[in-house]
């Protein structure tokens, strides 16, 4: 979160403090100025110390503690920093449990804070009492139990630096009850021990010159970039290295946003739902330049088949990536934007100036316009029908039109919305673009939406949902009411699980499964999401036909408060182009 602009008041020197005025005042000296917290018998001594601090640090309460854990997420994902959110033991506890797998999944830095029993009735399956750190040993990057009032100063100093650092991550932080009600006399600048820790590494100027020498021998490169980019913030040095080259440029559903959308050197996203000519040219590519990434099955398919005609250039911060799922002929492990730095530092000496200023790639790039041309992301005319490809455009056109589009941001939930949102919502900058990508979590986009309308005030913050996926945190409607917190949503509502039924469409003969989320098909939409909208104080409208759409969105932008759109869509839709699960490119289906 934001650093502070000056030194923040603090207790004087060798003054008493109990372990839950430490934890606070430790997370105010870690620049933290907002948590998502919901209270509980054993985080009760933590919620006291943050009602004496509401002038430096503000308390947002979500109505469910996984709605808390997402805000945070937003928070974080905007921002590249670590988000706090708190909750207490028990069932609070492990509401948070989908929140660390999705931070795991996703590298976001962010710090979960749990209470704990006492430490006199720990193991003894006591009222509410869970085992926190072994449940999610696996799914964070470092977790702690702490047991002595001592520790607090040091672990909350560890679990910031361990949470941002190297290949950023999730942090479970369990606090005993009594330790938050223990005092000691706080040691501000313990050290940290983290034996053998050591988050950062810089690739060689040796390591990097086999990477120069890949491309000069390449005919026709390509470049992968991913959520690495992202959270290096090398979304700079990305660009000026595939401009020196003039190398295309694939991105990862989190890498979008790293690349400009509207470069002649974008390809747009790639994988599962990606393009066309985005998916050829990596199949066709004989030099394969891995940024950032960490080759998911989503992007790879078939692993045997994913660019099995090419050299893998694999640079990642996270050396356990490296060869995990794809072999690399240059591995390169480190800092991906201090490695792009130095390969754009290499390749603008003079010895290797064949390699800058375009013209090495022509017959690459006519075959490359030639897809482009052949197969661009499309969809049928709506009619007078509504139907999700062309809200979403509209929606980024009249935001464009509007000139707001650098000034928003867009979330989402899981399911076919995501997948559109993707395609038909160009990003020209990072940390705009906001989705569960990895662990895939419906019920993400709202809470999601209001972390990242408290990061960022003054921004346009969008939640592109599903009816399914938006009523899994319904209940955080509340939180954007009365914390007074004005995201909107743009709900795509086709009464169904929309993925889940296009591939029961494509590969199971249209059986519904369970797929169906209305009251009956002689019924009208279900639920009203507009009465569920004002039952929450929340201002909302539902619109069906596409002459109305613009006027809706435009009142949905222009909306003071949270704001719900429901869109009434059919559910025949699917998202395509598509590679199925498990298959290659040549098995894409485009229509």
């Amino acid at each position: 979160m934001a650093a502070p602009t000056s030194t923040p008041r603090t207790a004087p020197t060798g003054t008493p403090m109990n372990g839950a005025d430490i934890l606070v005042e430790a997370l105010i000296r870690h620049g933290v100025d907002t948590v998502f917290a919901y209270p509980g018998g054993a985080s009760m001594p933590i919620h006291q110390s943050l009602t004496k601090v509401t002038d430096r640090l503000r308390t947002i309460l979500p109505r469910h503690e996984q709605g808390g854990g997402f805000m945070a997420h937003g928070y974080s994902r905007t921002t590249g920093k670590a988000s706090v959110c708190v909750s207490t033991s028990g069932p609070g506890a492990t509401n948070f449990v989908t929140c660390l797998a999705d931070a795991k999944m996703d590298s976001i830095p962010m710090i979960a804070i749990t209470g704990q029993v006492s430490t006199k009735v720990l193991g003894n399956d006591a009222f509410q009492e869970t085992p926190m750190v072994e449940i999610c040993r696996g799914i964070t990057k470092h977790h702690y139990l702490l047991t002595r009032v001592e520790d607090v100063a040091r672990v909350m100093k560890e679990a910031f630096h361990i949470a941002t650092t190297g290949r950023p991550g999730p942090i479970i932080i369990d606090v005993c009850k009594d330790v938050q009600q223990d005092t000691t006399i706080p040691n501000w600048d313990v050290a940290m021990d983290l034996p053998g820790y050591r988050p950062m590494r810089k690739a060689r100027r040796a390591e990097l010159e086999p990477v120069i020498a890949a491309i000069r021998a390449s005919k026709k490169p390509f470049i992968y970039a991913g959520g690495g980019i992202t959270h290096a913030a090398a979304a700079a040095e990305l660009k000026e290295f595939a401009e020196l080259t003039g190398i295309p440029v694939g991105l990862t559903v989190h890498g979008l946003g790293n690349f400009p959308s509207d470069h002649y050197l974008c390809l747009q996203m790639l994988g599962m739902h990606g393009t066309v000519y985005s998916n050829y040219a990596v199949n066709d590519a004989d030099l394969l330049l891995a940024l950032g990434v960490r080759f998911d099955d989503r992007v790879t398919g078939k692993l045997t088949e994913f660019a099995k005609h090419g050299k893998i250039v694999h640079i990642d911060i996270d050396r356990s990536e490296i060869h995990k799922n794809k072999f690399a002929a240059v591995p390169v492990h480190g800092d991906v934007k201090f490695a792009l730095a130095e390969l754009n530092a290499l390749l603008r000496e003079e010895k290797n100036a064949d390699l800058v200023g375009g013209g090495r790639y022509g017959d690459w790039w006519r075959q490359i316009d030639a897809w482009r041309e052949s197969d661009p992301l499309k969809f049928q005319d709506p009619g007078r029908n509504i139907i999700p490809q062309f809200a979403i455009k509209r929606l980024w056109e009249i935001l464009r039109d509007r000139k707001q589009l650098d000034d928003t941001i867009i979330t989402t939930g899981v399911g076919q919305h995501q997948m559109w949102a993707a395609q038909f919502f160009p990003f020209n900058k990072p940390r705009k673009w906001i989705t569960s990508g990895g662990l895939g979590t419906m019920g993400f986009g709202l809470p999601s939406a209001l972390g990242a309308k408290v990061a960022f005030p003054n921004n346009l913050v969008i939640d592109i949902d599903g009816d399914g996926s938006f009523l899994m945190n319904v209940q955080e409607l509340a939180t954007a009411h009365a914390e007074k917190i004005p995201a909107k949503v743009l709900l795509l509502n086709n009464q169904h699980l929309g993925m889940v039924m296009q591939w029961e469409d494509r590969f199971f003969g249209s059986n519904r499964g369970h797929t169906y989320l209305g009251a009956g098909e002689d019924k009208p939409p279900y639920p009203d999401f507009v009465k569920i909208a004002e039952g929450f104080g929340v201002e909302a409208k539902s619109v069906a036909a596409r002459d109305d759409l613009d006027a809706a969105l435009i009142e949905m932008i222009e909306s003071k408060g949270p704001y719900l759109l429901n869109v009434h869509v059919p559910h025949q839709e699917h998202v395509l182009p598509m590679i199925p699960g498990g298959m290659s490119v040549k098995d894409i289906i485009k229509a």
